[in-house]
């Protein structure tokens, strides 16, 4: 099963520039897991110690918020695409 992951380009640089990759998976957490394993330096800055989603950052599934579809467990389907979004502050 292939999903597109898209990253930000703050983030793309750990994936050797690519702002797109692709993976697979089951669900949108195993997606980022190969991710991850491919890229080791992403890993701190999408998921925290405990495996969980990243505090700072928002992930969509097909541009819904995986936060309501049961976070890194929800399911993705052929050509399903995973969006990473940091969450970006300022004053």
């Amino acid at each position: 099963m292939s999903i597109t992951v898209h990253l930000p380009t703050m983030l793309a640089r750990l994936a050797g520039d690519a702002r797109s990759l692709d993976a697979s998976g089951d669900t949108v957490g195993e997606a980022l897991g190969d991710v991850i394993g491919r890229f080791p330096a992403l890993g701190p800055r999408l998921r925290d110690d405990a495996g969980k989603p990243y505090g700072f950052v928002t992930f969509y599934l097909n541009d819904e918020d995986i936060r309501f579809q049961g976070g890194f467990a929800a399911p993705v389907a052929d050509g399903d695409e995973v969006i990473v979004v940091p969450t970006v502050a300022g004053g």
